[in-house]
């Protein structure tokens, strides 16, 4: 009987996961919350810099909202790649790919349109 090793005790666990598996310590939201708050502020610091090029701040931008979402997923969602999270995983990555089929989807539908428009000085003649 004492060779018996339970795999959930074995396996690495995420923030905020507790040796039976549970989630939710008051700690975990804490250090989550500081957390986004610090990447908030930064992204407010770096949108009203003038140190920096405006192609460099997006960039700064663009890279704090994908901190931002992780650390969303891992402390408030506790979304891990733990094999028993395996079906949230695919329903997030299917979620991702919903979306970025509806953006793309409507900017080649708006662009289409835009190609078909009347230029606005040919529009305003057939106006008066």
């Amino acid at each position: 009987m004492s060779d018996y090793q339970d795999s959930r005790a074995a396996a690495p666990r995420t923030p905020g996961e507790d040796a039976r598996g549970g989630v939710g310590h008051w700690k975990t939201y804490a250090v989550g919350l500081g957390l986004a708050l610090l990447l908030t502020g930064a992204a407010f610091a770096m949108a009203g810099t003038t140190l920096m090029t405006p192609a460099s701040i997006v960039a700064g931008l663009i890279v704090l909202a994908i901190a931002q979402m992780i650390v969303h997923l891992i402390f408030f969602l506790h979304i891990t790649t733990a094999p028993a999270h395996k079906t949230n995983i695919l329903a997030l990555l299917l979620t991702f790919v919903i979306i970025l089929l509806v953006v793309i989807g409507s900017l080649v539908i708006m662009g289409q349109s835009n190609g078909l428009m009347m230029p606005m000085d040919q529009l305003m003649s057939r106006q008066r």
